[in-house]
Parts: structure tokens; C-alpha cells; sequence
């Protein structure tokens, strides 16, 4: 793993730098969850003009809006990026898990339809798994389609949809064989979030915002040419999401770090600098540590993506460590703002309320994307090796397994 640009990577960090410099806008203090509205518009602003200038979904090919370059000069990008205020992962989970689940399976006239759109934010779309009684289990999931002639109807319900609220279309997984293992009865399709049958419903957070989604179906009416992938061959379909969503959270989730190296840097304790502080020295270390080894471990990563690998499991470590280191450092840093850290919406609250709001929202954080728990069966498992953990349900038709419902 070479950390050096070469002649051509170099040239191209140039021209990015080149560009942001002329187009960007600086960094901002801090987001208070009622800009959400704002932040939205302002991410959509922000795709047109990279999509235009050539700079939007940098591996993706050409012919579907991308610009055929490799993963390092993704990194290349978001190393140089995050150094403006810009909303620059505001669509991830479209464009870093839908749109390779339809470069994988969608048929060549709708990729080349839907994945310029995307890529541009002209659609927005949502990947829709969770359900209230399958989360962290989503092979779990009961929404069913079944099918209607020459398509498919939907019935039931997603949880924790991000972004549906603004979603033209979505990839939903769904059951469509209650009578085989709970793995083998699933079927992947694209829907149009905007037509009859769907109803998307905010939830409202602890921070004010309303990030995440209920969204039901009733009877809605999907075509079979809306189906990505097999019949009943949705969970190697999902995989490919899930896949993707590892590799795409690893460059986009926040660890904190860079925050927390700021606020020591800028910050007062008992009238010393904090930089000085034994306790803030010690905690500089610790989790720089960590920070430096989730950035090498992503690095990895994307550098076997970049000689043709697919994303594995280990980004599932950038997850686990930094989703608890997050929200670690959020609650120190509020503790040494003392009474200050209860301020949220006030012109002296502290850096802009970002503390607060990252307190807020740091254990979602570690819950999104799966928890520490199937974070650490990943691991154990697919990076590992070690044994699978017990499965009661392993085999069982999905109709016979044992649940709460008793209807």
C-alpha cells in the first residue's frame, strides 16, 4: 500500500484542489438539525455543479454518468473535499448502495436511463431493508410481493428509510417464498416511491430532524421488469448492497477525531489551553490510534477494490470503532463545555452546536448500517474465521419459524 500519489494521481489532486478552491464553499462551525430542509437543497445544488464539472461518482463508467476513474481517486476526492463545508456524502446511500445493485442487475436501457440521473441528484433514492421485526436479522423481513400477472404487488412496511422523504425510487428487498429458509424466499426490485400504494412517514429524532422514514405498501404495483436479479435469489442481490454499503460507509462515517483534534487545539480548560490538559493529552492518543487504524484499514480496502477486489468484511471495523469512537468523544467534549453543552439553539452555543447535535445522534449511529453486535459476528466470522454463531432458524422454511405474532 503505497500512500503516495503517482504522476497521474498527482496531476488529478491538482485539478480538484484547482476546482474546489473556485467552487466551494468553506467549512461550517456547525448544523443545527432545523437546517435540515436547507441542507438538502444545498446537497442537490452542490451534485448538479460536481456532476457537471465531471467530478461526480468518479468510479462509476461513463455511459452511466460517471467518469471511469478508480477508487484511489475517490480518495483523492474526498481527502481534498473535506476540507470546504460542502455536503458532499449527503447521497451516499443512493449512489455508494443503489447504484451498484443497478449496475449489477438492471437491464442495460434503465442503467443507462436511471444512473445519470442518479449520479446528478436529479433522483434521489433510498435503500429500503430494515421492517419493525427485522433489523439487524434483515433476512428476517416479511414484506411480501406477490405476483400480479405481468408484475408484482407489494404489502407491508420499512423502517429507518433514510432519506425516503426525498426519494424518487428506492431498492427494496421483499419475500416472495414463505415456505423455503428464510435466506432463499427473497426478491430485490427498484420502485417508484411516488406512485399509488406508498406512503412515506418522517420520524421525527431527538435532535430535532427527521432523517429517517416509516414507509408502508399497500397492493402497490411493481413490473417484473422493475426485478433485480432471480426470483427468490434476493439475498445474493442484498449482499451486493451490503457489500457496497461497507465500502461507501468506510470513506463517509464520522469517527470524530478530526473534531475532537480542532476543539483541542482552539479550547480553554480551567484557563490553559486543553492541548495542555493530561487528560486531553491521553485522549488525543488513544484515539488518534484507533483514527489512524480504521484510515489504514479503509486504505486496504479500497486499495484491493482498486486491483479488482469487491469490498469485504473488514469494513465493517471502520463501522464498529468508529461509530463508538464518535460518540465517545462527543460525550467528553460536552462534559468539559460543562453547563455550555446543554445550549442547542442559542448564538453562544459552543462550535455551532456540533457537539450537541453529534451527542444526539451518535448512538443511531451505531445502530445504522447494523449494531456493534453484527458488527462484531462479521468480523468474527468473515475476517476471522472463527465458527458461525448458533442459529436456531438455520434451514427452517421462513413460515415455520417461531414469532410474537400470533394472529
Amino acid at each position: 500500500m503505497d500512500f503516495n500519489d503517482n504522476e497521474e494521481q498527482a496531476r488529478f489532486r491538482s485539478e480538484v484542489k484547482d476546482w474546489l478552491a473556485a467552487n466551494a464553499g468553506p467549512k461550517r462551525e456547525g448544523l443545527m438539525a432545523g437546517n435540515q430542509e436547507n441542507r438538502y437543497q444545498q446537497a442537490v445544488d452542490w451534485y448538479h455543479k460536481r456532476y457537471d464539472a465531471g467530478y461526480s461518482c468518479l468510479t462509476w463508467p461513463k455511459e452511466y454518468g460517471g467518469q471511469g476513474l478508480t477508487q484511489l481517486h475517490q480518495v483523492i476526492w474526498n481527502q481534498e473535499v473535506s476540507n470546504y463545508g460542502e455536503p458532499d456524502e449527503y447521497f451516499v446511500i443512493g449512489i455508494g448502495n443503489c447504484g451498484p445493485a443497478l449496475m449489477a442487475y438492471a437491464s442495460e436501457e434503465m442503467k443507462k436511463e436511471l444512473l445519470p440521473r442518479m449520479a446528478r441528484a436529479d433522483d434521489i433514492w433510498c435503500q429500503l431493508f430494515s421492517e419493525p421485526g427485522a433489523g439487524s436479522d434483515v433476512a428476517g423481513l416479511s414484506t411480501k410481493a406477490t405476483k400480479d400477472g405481468d408484475g408484482w404487488k407489494l404489502n407491508g412496511q420499512k423502517i429507518w428509510t433514510s432519506g425516503a422523504q426525498y426519494s424518487r425510487y428506492g431498492v427494496i428487498l421483499t419475500r416472495t417464498d414463505p415456505t423455503v429458509s428464510k435466506y432463499r424466499g427473497l426478491t430485490m426490485f427498484m420502485i417508484d416511491l411516488q406512485q399509488a400504494g406508498v406512503e412515506v412517514k418522517p420520524i421525527k429524532q431527538i435532535d430535532g430532524g427527521a432523517h429517517f422514514n416509516e414507509v408502508f405498501f399497500n397492493d402497490a404495483v411493481v413490473p417484473d421488469s422493475y426485478r433485480l436479479g432471480g426470483v427468490n435469489e434476493g439475498w445474493g442481490a442484498a449482499l451486493t448492497v451490503l457489500m457496497n454499503e461497507r465500502l461507501a460507509n468506510a470513506s463517509a462515517a464520522p469517527d470524530g477525531f478530526e473534531d475532537f483534534f480542532n476543539w483541542a487545539k482552539s479550547a480553554e480548560l480551567d484557563g490553559k489551553p486543553a492541548s495542555e490538559d493530561p487528560i486531553v493529552r491521553d485522549k488525543l492518543a488513544t484515539w488518534y490510534s484507533q483514527h489512524a487504524g480504521v484510515k489504514a484499514t479503509t486504505f486496504r480496502m479500497i486499495t484491493a477494490v482498486s486491483k479488482g477486489g469487491v469490498p469485504g468484511a473488514e469494513g465493517s471495523l471502520g463501522k464498529l470503532v468508529g461509530a463508538s469512537m464518535n460518540q465517545d468523544i462527543a460525550n467528553f467534549v460536552i462534559d468539559q463545555l460543562d453547563s455550555a453543552g446543554q445550549l442547542t439553539d442559542d448564538e453562544s452555543t459552543p462550535y455551532g452546536g456540533h457537539f450537541q447535535s453529534a451527542v444526539l445522534m451518535a448512538a443511531g449511529i451505531r445502530l445504522a448500517g447494523g449494531t456493534d453486535e453484527i458488527m462484531r459476528n462479521i468480523i468474527a466470522e468473515q475476517v476471522l474465521g472463527l465458527p458461525q454463531e448458533p442459529r436456531a432458524d438455520k434451514g427452517v422454511p421462513f413460515n415455520e419459524i417461531p414469532s410474537g405474532n400470533t394472529a
